[in-house]
């Protein structure tokens, strides 16, 4: 295909995923990392140099992501998709997630930087050669738990219903420049690092809950964002895709 996607938080869990499908689709794929340098790395030998390239970043430093948007550009020529799916220091554990009385606005402002600043800094660095290319396409993640709180996360799923109201704003201007943008809101996915402490419990009453009667998967959400990165999306912009196995029916 000749497409270069930029996956940010792409060398573990979610982000693994999504980087190993792109890649088996024939895209080329950025891995950017913040700490995981040894996982970004390994990624990076098994999909090949020509095809891959593994750049540390944090992205909620706008300096960091114009020298990440530079070194991509630099190495592929251009960048044609980006994929915001970084998760900044967040565990999905039931156990031990505050209730809202103990909560502070740190904690709200912890996820509200990993998400909508971060994103807000990889799409202001990257849209200026969408815009000069007149295409470009800019998925971010989000989740199903805005719509249906099964266990209450709070200052996550906040931050991630932020992200769609960031997401059709950007589609609605952007839109003239042949750029397009969605979101893709998967369940709680079975399993991610983030997810690894989830009870089985919790993850048996989604199971139950959902009409096909499984929990997603890392590979669910991999899918729907490589189609979104290829040209048969074309049509598609301002969407919140939902892939949760009907848990949630928009």
């Amino acid at each position: 295909m000749g497409r270069t996607v930029l996956v940010t938080g792409g060398s573990r869990g979610l982000g693994e995923s999504i980087v190993k499908t792109l890649a088996q689709q024939g895209f080329q794929v950025v891995i950017n990392y913040y700490k995981s340098q040894d996982a970004a790395e390994k990624l990076v030998s098994e999909i090949g140099e020509e095809n891959a390239i593994a750049i540390q970043a944090d992205v909620t430093n706008r300096t960091e992501v114009d020298t990440l948007i530079k070194k991509a550009t630099e190495y592929f020529g251009q960048i044609d998709v980006v994929v915001n799916n970084a998760l900044v220091d967040f565990k999905f554990d039931p156990n031990k997630q505050k209730p809202f009385t103990e909560l502070t606005w740190v904690d709200y402002q912890k996820q509200l930087n990993g998400t909508l600043k971060a994103a807000f800094h990889v799409v202001q660095s990257v849209i200026p050669q969408f815009i000069e290319r007149q295409n470009g396409s800019i998925i971010s993640i989000g989740t199903n738990l805005y719509q249906n709180p099964v266990v209450p996360y709070h200052e996550y799923t906040t931050a991630k219903a932020g992200l769609i109201g960031f997401t059709r704003n950007i589609a609605s201007e952007l839109g003239q420049y042949g750029i397009k943008a969605n979101v893709v809101s998967g369940g709680l996915l079975k399993t991610t690092h983030a997810s690894a402490v989830t009870t089985p419990e919790v993850f048996d009453l989604i199971a139950q809950s959902t009409p096909l009667k499984k929990v997603t998967t890392p590979q669910d959400v991999a899918n729907m964002v490589a189609f979104l990165s290829s040209e048969n999306a074309h049509g598609i912009t301002g969407q919140n895709i939902t892939v949760d196995g009907g848990l949630t029916m928009n």
